[in-house]
């Protein structure tokens, strides 16, 4: 009888034991906030030339660190220092004119009209405003040689990783044909697609873990949720209205949203890879 007995109390517990394992599973995979869909992403911000020329000098290489400031390559002076050079003349003599007309009116002003008739002094008046007018615009088309100069020089906006290095000595850069691509370091960041069933669990500030595919581990808290995807069925017609799909798949499957996330502990020594995918897990409060 205590046979039986003892057999049924283990039954009634394995059983409850399975059941309650199989609950926490269900609410562990189908209920709780998490998805295996998440991916680091970055600030890449794609690097070009201001002025056009011949590329004479790359100080970088590819995947290689570089801090705010650092030169990334030089492109040929030559040419801009001219057109500098030449943009300093034309202003030393156009501040010399501006001279000989001010000191022209000024002698004019000073004579007496039965001398000089007064058109001749308003006519000299104009001609220092003309000169005046023409230092001022010879002042600025200086300034526009002087950047172009500086901008042989292509610098590094932030701090962060070279990659996709596509510029060599000799090539010619076209202006604003993008050379490289630079990641910003600090600018590292995760996206989580959840299914729209499960937005309702998330909130922003919501702490998360991350687990990459390497092992790492990540700690950070939900920033924004996205306000809207794309909705493929609302396409257009020829005649402009709207074309509506005339089937419908009984099992509809919940869309992904983009849920941003900000990583608060970033591993120490623990390389970020941008577009490399990981588990993030909504931490429950």
């Amino acid at each position: 009888m205590l046979t039986k007995i003892f057999r049924f109390t283990l039954t009634a517990l394995l059983l409850a034991a399975a059941v309650w394992a199989g609950k926490m599973a269900w609410d562990r995979y189908m209920e709780s906030p998490w998805t295996r869909d998440g991916h680091i992403r970055a600030d890449v911000i794609n690097i070009s030339a201001d002025v056009a020329g011949i590329v004479t000098e790359v100080q970088v290489r590819d995947n290689q660190f570089v801090h705010k400031g650092d030169i990334l390559f030089v492109i040929d002076k030559e040419r801009y220092a001219s057109a500098l050079s030449q943009a300093n003349a034309t202003l030393a003599a156009q501040q010399v004119e501006k001279g000989r007309r001010a000191r022209e009116a000024s002698r004019r002003a000073a004579l007496g009209s039965e001398i000089v008739s007064a058109e001749a002094k308003d006519n000299a008046d104009y001609a220092v405003s003309s000169a005046a007018a023409q230092l001022e615009a010879l002042q600025a088309a200086r300034k526009v040689a002087a950047l172009n100069l500086e901008r042989t020089v292509v610098r590094a906006p932030v701090s962060g990783y070279v990659t996709n290095l596509n510029v060599h000595v000799g090539d010619f850069a076209a202006v604003g044909a993008a050379r490289l691509a630079l990641i910003d370091s600090e600018s590292y960041y995760v996206i989580g697609y959840f299914e729209e069933t499960k937005l309702p669990q998330l909130q922003p500030g919501a702490k998360v873990d991350m687990q990459l595919m390497d092992g790492a581990s990540l700690q950070g808290h939900v920033e924004s949720i996205a306000r809207g995807i794309t909705d493929r069925d609302a396409t257009t017609g020829r005649e402009l209205l709207a074309d509506v799909n005339p089937t419908f798949n009984w099992v509809r499957l919940a869309q992904r949203i983009p849920v941003r996330i900000h990583i608060d502990t970033p591993p120490p020594g623990q390389p970020l890879v941008a577009g490399s995918t990981c588990t993030v897990v909504i931490r429950h409060s």
